[in-house]
């Protein structure tokens, strides 16, 4: 009869797909159940307000249209179900799928089962397969699986979530309007049973019978699987465990089973006593906790509760003399089994002799191990009891006393066996594999030592004074002859004839008395030896191993394992070897996966893959889990690191006087850091002291184990800082914003510190770790920030950020943002509000409209670079954008569905349309009409400044970001900045040449080029915010003529003033006018540039009609309302750097003339009212005062910084002329003559700077105790007395300059060096300057070391250190003495620094004797 199994027995391959289906399920559906939208649940009352509508469960199906008709109702209803669809229809759809495979493996089984009974497969009926080993397992098994799908289900996805799935999948999806849909059937058997999974929850009546029963399965089937698995061990496990105490563990499989297939026949359960005091009395004697599937474990004293017959079978298994028999044995076999255990494991003990020994006494005792872990682990298993039921309570308690249950002894007990039984595996596997050699090897052995005793007996063979026996020659070349005719193959004949080889050789021995000759004894022995030897080697079976892997499954602990895992940590913070023994723990638990992948293998499937993944994925974490304390420890002692670093331990200056040297030795705290140290070192060895391992089919490398274990606890740290960090008062005042800033960026150091010195002890790369992870984190809680923007959400499963090994943390929202980047990017919005703040441009400064106080600047901007890196920035620039987008949608809605729908004002639209048609023309009566239009229209104007003024600021903080981001680059890396510009620049002439002229290059539609060399330039701020279309647009009447009335009506609450531009009049009607001229720039950007043309038409053409009012009328001066416009139209060429013919267009020449005259005059506008100047005078010009002085001590600080890099090139400057003067002794050498011209030039620069800041720092002090007023004249005296200062600036006083005389002097003394020099000298003079004929001595008379910037002395011609001796002078000084020459014997009593100049031709000298010396 064909194998069932066999590829061509359809029936046997039939049912072992079903049942290979049944196992893949299951794995879908646990993997699934971690990735429920939380939406569905509906547990907060958030989301019940929100999508109470929407998400319905199957009380839909009554009401269908009812629901519906709610829905169309209301459009933001319908908006919401439309973006909820979007966002939950992908995952929807994976769900539906495993649902509908659900009801398929029960409706194919059913049909298997029906193709049985019809004979569809010749030859098979039901009864026939339950004959057939394997028929019999597939049969039993594919109800059981069925079983535990449902069961798997309701536990994991509960049914109201399941329901709710079903009905959104049915509304989102075709199937609503499928014929050949299963839905229905679908919905019939998952609708909600009414099971909770919650710790106290009642249980459904006739659960799960009635689940069970949804889809009818024929009873015949049902009862003949019980049956067999009642009667029969249909996967001859008990041979595995001889021992009758052992049965229960045998068949613990089988009773699992057993247990789900009775809920098909409750019958059983309820009345029919006798069998289930069978089964009881067959499976349950000593055990009543159960795991039913990878770890599943249920209890059988709460399943059977409602069961009578069930119930009383159990009784006996319950009694308290049972459980404290039970509870007594495991733990006596407990504390047996530890020692004996212990001492197998002891280096050198388990050796091959003692295993081939003693194969039966090792197996014994790794089943008595195996045996009393599970029955302990199980029975005392938090899981497995409820604690809201007495009587489980009570069982607990008698079985944790009765066996003096300690979690850490059963933990170690676990540790130690999987130790031994993986220690027994890799040995019995080696010896197997080495099984043939061997005995052949043996085989020969006895051969040889045969054949030779034959010539000792040959009477030939020099020096073994034995006499010739030709009978016993021959006998031992048969027996020779003998051992080698035996065979390998047929292991049994060999064995028996080995056993009568080695019974000839001890009567051979007896009977011719051959004990006398050591010699020929020494030979039996070793050939008794070697076929000995053959004989326990035929006997390594592989049946040892099949038994072993029986015997030490775990598959059971699957989930429990967990509640041991602080034991584990524990264990291994205080020996981090320990990692190597949990090892062969792990590998155990990966037995488990040997349950569901089996029939999946045997199947073919292409399942195989998936759910290996799965299962070895979950065990992988599990593993992470358990040594993530390692990365834990090492950052707590990085943490004390860190701090003893910074706040305990002084930096040791560079010079040290040796009394000091006691305080700055500080052994206790640096004996601490190096403690801490060696504490992680002692870490990092201990998890890499665990090999390389295959968990399942996943590959662990400890090394990769360990950086991701460090790269998870960094990003739980550095997430948690920056949630908690950047959380801000919106009342606070000032703002928290910059203090929290240098906090959290002090924070964020102390982090990169660590990391920087954790690298080398770890042997990882840290910073680089540093940059992925920060870089993940924030873009992470950026993509979480625009999610709220979006309608299609990015999930955490989507996420290219988001990681299953490493997660990023989220944290409860405190405010209106998500994330930690939306509080800081709102805060930066609330803090530059233009209602209550004024930005000036010139400075990049906000000040505070009421007080006048700065509120921020750009140094802003440089904080939160430092703080959050360029990922920071760039992530605050993508969330401003998204604001943008969603603040011009708002506005577009205003418009389209208020202003355009409102009668009234459309008709004001179109009456001024009318009035101003042609635009080149003039408006009669101007002032009136646009008084009028706009005073009509007065009530449309406030949402409208609102939304404009916020894409305002927005957009000048993203021109800041912007800026940042851009020197940021230029000063880290220069190269990419340059790159990046001249490719971009590259682009935009072949682009622009392409649309010239077709035939030429263009990036075609599938080339990511252009996408990706944007995102390189927005992350390097080579970009303008304001050139950026953020949305699509339609045509909407009426556009150009609203914008414009918009601007008119907002120009008389503005006043223009030299020294601040456009300002508002009142502070109660704030409008502050560059968020103000960037937010109309932008809003025009996103039509169609024929409105921008239009809009500035109408302005040019207000300009001109007003002008033209005010000609006719005799009015002398310009009207406010014209220099506002005038301004707009010139602020707007310049921050969109057009031509100024787009203006000059409209606007007439003459006026732009005299325009400029208003604003060269140092008044303020003459038709500025005086009540308004003096307010203007008293708000805006203590405000211009407020905020200087503070950016001009920034940039004399700037300025004196280039003075010390000027006097370091006009050191350069004397060295390469010095170089020049050696190599030529030419004194009209050009080169030189080149070099003294630069460093007149340097010497020029040098004064003018000294002059500039004298003037700088005289004239703002003159002003800080003046009238605000003085202030507006700041710049035009400095410029006035910067002019005088440098026309005095004679040659005479730069030949005068210290470093010019000094390189005149250098230069000199180098011709005279040179022509000292013999000729042959010359090409090594470089080398040999150091032995010149007038030896000087290098050494400093104060320092007593070799100088290294030497000074002389005009006066006495001595040379001292420069900074000697300028410190000896500025401590004489400071005594009131003065400084005298420090050589032995010099008169010079008075050393003043004036006389003293560097001498470069001795620094050269010293420099050329180091180098000689180094070389030698």
């Amino acid at each position: 009869m064909v194998d069932f199994l066999a590829d061509n027995n359809l029936c046997g391959q039939a049912i072992l797909r079903i049942v290979s289906r049944g196992n893949a399920i299951i794995a879908e559906l646990l993997r699934l159940s971690d990735f429920i939208p939380a939406v569905f649940r509906l547990k907060d009352k958030s989301d019940q307000q929100k999508y109470g509508d929407i998400i319905c469960d199957f009380s839909y199906f009554k009401g269908a249209d009812y629901y519906e008709g709610k829905l169309e109702a209301k459009p933001e209803l319908q908006d919401l179900d439309e973006e909820f669809r979007e966002n939950n229809i992908e995952i929807l759809s994976r769900f539906y799928l495993a649902f509908e495979s659900v009801h398929k493996y029960i409706v194919d089984l059913n049909r298997y089962l029906d193709d049985l009974q019809e004979g569809v497969y010749i030859q098979q009926t039901l009864e026939t397969v339950l004959l057939n080993g394997d028929g019999k397992q597939l049969l039993c098994e594919a109800l059981y699986l069925y079983g535990v799908i449902l069961l798997v289900i309701d536990q994991k996805i509960e049914g109201e979530v399941r329901e709710r799935m079903l009905v959104s999948y049915y509304r989102y999806s075709a199937a609503r309007s499928s014929t050949d849909s299963n839905l229905d059937d679908i919905c019939k058997l998952l609708r909600s049973t009414g099971y909770s999974a919650q710790a106290g929850a009642k249980r459904p009546a006739n659960y799960p019978e009635s689940y069970f029963q949804r889809v009818p399965i024929s009873g015949t089937f049902i009862s003949m699987v019980i049956g067999r698995l009642r009667s029969d061990d249909i996967y001859n496990q008990v041979s595995a465990y001889p021992l009758p105490e052992h049965r229960s563990t045998a068949l613990a499989n089988q009773a699992a089973m057993l247990y789900v297939c009775l809920f098909f026949s409750p019958s059983i359960l309820h009345t029919q006593q006798a069998k289930m005091r069978e089964i009881v009395d067959k499976y349950f004697p000593d055990n009543w906790v159960i795991s039913i599937y990878m770890g599943i474990t249920v209890n059988l004293v709460e399943a059977w509760e409602p069961y009578k017959a069930a119930k009383t079978a159990l009784n006996y298994t319950l009694d308290s003399a049972n459980i404290r028999e039970q509870a007594t044995r495991y733990a006596a076999s407990k504390e047996s089994l530890r020692p004996q255990v212990q001492q197998l494991l002891k280096e050198g003990f388990l050796r091959e002799e003692l295993i081939l020994d003693n194969i039966p006494k090792l197996l014994n005792c790794l089943r008595d191990c195996n045996v009393a872990i599970r029955w302990l682990m199980l029975h005392s298993a938090e899981s497995a009891y409820d604690s809201n039921n007495k009587r489980l309570r009570q069982i607990k308690d008698q079985v944790l006393n009765d066996s003096k249950y300690n979690p850490r002894i059963l933990f170690q007990l676990l540790l130690d066996t999987a130790q031994f039984e993986f220690s027994l595996k890799e040995m019995f596997k080696q010896m197997l594999s080495e099984k043939q050699i061997k005995w052949e090897s043996y085989k020969k052995e006895g051969s040889e030592r045969m054949t030779e005793l034959a010539e000792v007996f040959s009477g030939v063979k020099p020096l073994t004074r034995v006499e010739k026996n030709e009978n016993l020659q021959a006998w031992f070349r048969e027996i020779s002859k003998q051992i080698e005719s035996l065979n390998y193959e047929d292991s049994t004949a060999a064995g028996r004839k080995t056993v009568q080889l080695i019974e000839a050789l001890v009567e051979v021995q007896e009977f011719h008395q051959l004990e006398s000759n050591l010699q020929v004894c020494q030979f039996l022995a070793d050939t008794r030896k070697f076929l000995h030897q053959m004989i326990r080697t035929i006997n390594i079976k592989e049946e040892v191993l099949i038994t072993m892997q029986i015997v030490g499954d775990l598959s059971y602990a699957w989930q429990i394992i967990d509640s041991f895992t602080s034991i584990m940590q524990e264990s291994i913070r205080v020996n981090p070897s320990m990692v190597t023994k949990l090892r062969a723990t792990f590998l155990k638990l990966a037995s488990a996966l040997d349950l569901p992948l089996l029939r999946i293998n045997q199947a073919n499937s292409a399942d195989l893959l998936s759910v290996s993944q799965f299962y070895s994925g979950e065990l992988v974490a599990y593993v992470r889990k358990v040594l993530q304390i390692i990365p834990e420890s090492m950052f707590t002692s990085l943490a004390k690191i860190i701090k003893l670093q910074i706040h305990d331990i002084l930096e040791v200056p560079t010079r040290l006087d040796k009394d000091k040297l006691k305080d700055y030795s500080q052994l206790g705290a640096r004996y601490e850091v190096a403690k801490l140290t060696h504490d992680i070192s002692i870490f990092t060895e201990g998890i890499l002291m665990m090999k390389t391992t295959l968990v399942g089919i996943i590959k662990v490398d400890p090394k990769q184990l360990l950086e991701d274990g460090i790269r998870k606890e960094l990003v739980k740290r550095v997430a948690y800082a920056l949630h908690k960090g950047l959380i801000f008062s919106p009342k606070a005042k000032p703002s928290e914003l910059m203090p929290k800033l240098k906090d959290m960026g002090a924070t964020m150091d102390g982090f990169y510190r660590s990391f920087e010195y954790i690298q080398d002890y770890v042997s990882i790369y840290g910073l680089k770790i540093w940059q992925e992870e920060v870089s993940r984190i924030i873009n992470y809680n950026v993509e979480q920030e625009c999610n709220s923007f979006l309608r299609t959400k990015i999930q955490d499963w989507q996420s290219v950020h988001q990681s299953t090994h490493i997660p990023i943390p989220k944290f409860p929202p405190v405010d209106e943002s998500a994330t930690f980047i939306g509080r800081l990017c709102r805060e930066i919005l609330r803090i530059t509000d233009p209602k209550v703040t004024c930005y000036i441009d010139q400075l990049n400064t906000w000040y505070d409209m009421r007080s006048h106080h700065e509120v921020t600047n750009n140094r802003l901007f440089s904080e939160i670079q430092n703080t959050l890196g360029t990922f920071g920035l760039n992530g605050l620039d993508r969330l401003l954008c998204f604001m943008i987008v969603k603040e011009l949608q708002n506005f577009l809605t205003i418009l389209q569905k208020t202003i355009l729908k409102d009668k009234a004002v459309v008709d004001v639209f179109k009456t001024v349309l009318a009035a101003v048609n042609p635009v080149k023309g003039i408006v009669a009566n101007a002032s009136k009409l646009y008084a009028s239009a706009v005073a009509k229209s007065q009530k449309i104007w406030g949402a409208y400044l609102e939304s404009i003024m916020k894409v305002g600021q927005m957009q000048i903080l993203r021109q800041q970001i912007a800026n940042e981001l851009n020197y940021s680059c230029k000063f880290d890396s220069k190269h990419l900045a340059a790159a990046l510009e001249n490719l971009n620049k590259s682009l935009l002439a072949d682009i622009e040449a392409h649309y010239q002229d077709p035939t030429l290059p263009y990036p075609k539609e599938d080339n990511t080029l252009l996408y990706e060399i944007t995102a390189y330039l927005e992350a390097a701020g080579i970009h303008n915010p304001l050139n950026k279309i953020y949305i699509t647009t339609k045509r909407l009447p009426y556009f150009p003529i609203i914008n414009f009335l918009f601007v008119v009506a907002q120009l008389p609450k503005l006043q223009y003033n030299k020294n601040q531009g456009m300002s508002c009049k009142k502070a109660t009607d704030p409008v502050d006018w560059p968020p103000l001229v960037l937010g109309m720039l932008t809003l025009l950007k996103q039509f169609h540039s024929r409105y921008t043309q239009q809009f500035l038409a109408l302005i040019g053409q207000f300009i001109r009609s007003v002008m033209e009012q005010c000609t006719s009328q005799k009015i002398p001066d310009m009207p406010s309302d014209v220099v506002g416009a005038l301004m707009f139209l010139e602020d707007y060429v310049k921050y969109t750097k057009l031509s100024r013919k787009v203006v000059e267009a409209h606007v007439p020449s003459f006026i732009f003339d005299e325009f400029r005259t208003i604003l060269r005059s140092r008044l303020p506008l003459p038709l500025a009212a005086n009540a308004n100047l003096k307010s203007s005078l008293s708000s805006k010009t203590h405000l211009q005062l407020s905020m200087s002085l503070k950016a001009v001590d920034g940039i004399l600080s700037s300025l004196k910084s280039c003075q010390t890099d000027i006097g370091t090139g006009m050191d350069i400057v004397t060295d390469v002329a010095m170089d020049l003067a050696e190599a030529q002794d030419e004194e009209m050498n050009p080169g030189i003559k080149e070099m003294e011209a630069m460093i007149l030039e340097c010497a020029k620069l040098d004064r003018e700077i000294n002059y500039f800041v004298d003037i700088v720092q005289q004239t703002t002090a003159e002003v800080t105790s003046q009238q605000p007023e003085a202030m507006f004249s700041l710049f035009a005296r400095v410029k006035e007395q910067f002019a005088e200062r440098t026309a005095q600036l004679s040659d005479a006083d730069l030949h005068n300059h210290q470093k010019v005389a000094a390189f005149k002097e250098s230069i000199k003394n180098s011709f005279q060096q040179a022509n000292q020099e013999s000729a042959e000298d010359m090409e090594e003079l470089d080398e040999d300057i150091a032995v010149s004929q007038s030896q000087v001595n290098f050494t400093c008379p104060l320092t007593q070391v070799d100088m290294v910037n030497p000074m002389k002395n005009k006066k006495c011609n001595h040379h001292y250190d420069e900074k000697a001796i300028l410190s000896l002078i500025k401590t004489k000084h400071s005594q009131k003495k003065k400084c005298r020459c420090p050589v032995v014997g010099c008169g010079n009593t008075d050393v003043i620094e004036s006389d003293l100049i560097r001498d470069q031709i001795l620094r050269r000298r010293i420099q050329n004797q180091r180098r000689q010396a180094n070389k030698t």
